[in-house]
């Protein structure tokens, strides 16, 4: 899947000249914790964060230096601070540096940048004009419907079986000859395993398979330095 798969269209954005008032009523109106900023022509030129507004002097927020600091802070650094924290227009206290994708950029990317950057939003830009945005809730709501769809899909036996199979053969944690069953849906691993933490990984791995109603597992663990075995610890269905 890729951003414009799963993006919001026509996002919520203000102007770099939208009053601050103004920009934190639509974030809360909204629920969102970012504001796309742009700018005529220009499109796309910042982004306002609930970031951007933890240190404000009008909540006495913004945070005071040591004397030290201050004497060895240039007077440009001082007064780029106070505008940060005190100045009530969006193109003022925004974040300039946006990180934003195109809209063929697969979610993987997108996932990526948000935790470079630690951000919860990524714009869509086409051309420079922002298109969408993708949200953490936007890559919930994909992994919800994608979730809905695997549960509703009917597969015969011999085509879950194969499933699972090729599943486990893309693992480079999964031990190879297992034996993989399935009856009416219901999905049997037997075989030894070397490691208790592989028996979860390999029940996860076939329940996630789409037409699998349950697992049962026979799997038997052989702990490597003793040597002793330890069967499964029953054979009741997940």
């Amino acid at each position: 899947m890729n951003a414009g798969e799963v993006m919001s269209r026509n996002p919520i954005a203000v102007s770099v000249e939208t009053g601050l008032a103004e920009a934190v009523r639509l974030m809360l109106d909204h629920r969102v914790s970012g504001l796309p900023v742009v700018d005529g022509q220009v499109g796309l030129v910042g982004i306002l964060t609930e970031g951007d507004l933890l240190r404000r002097g009008e909540i006495d927020t913004a945070g005071r230096r040591s004397r030290w600091l201050d004497l060895l802070a240039t007077p440009g650094r001082l007064a780029g601070d106070y505008v940060r924290t005190h100045a009530r227009r969006v193109g003022e206290i925004m974040t300039r540096d946006v990180v934003g994708v195109a809209e063929d950029a697969p979610l993987a990317e997108v996932v990526r940048l948000m935790e470079r950057h630690r951000i919860k939003r990524v714009p869509v830009v086409r051309d420079g004009a922002l298109v969408g945005i993708v949200s953490r809730a936007d890559l919930l709501r994909a992994l919800r419907r994608l979730l809905v769809a695997e549960a509703e899909t009917a597969a015969d036996d011999e085509t879950i079986r194969q499933h699972v199979l090729a599943e486990l053969a893309r693992a480079p944690w999964a031990p190879r000859g297992l034996a993989v069953g399935v009856e009416n849906g219901v999905v049997t691993l037997d075989g030894v395993i070397l490691d208790e933490k592989t028996r979860r990984a390999l029940r996860v791995a076939a329940e996630n398979v789409p037409g699998v109603k349950a697992v049962v597992d026979r799997l038997a663990w052989v702990e490597p330095v003793s040597g002793m075995i330890v069967e499964a610890p029953s054979d009741k269905k997940s």
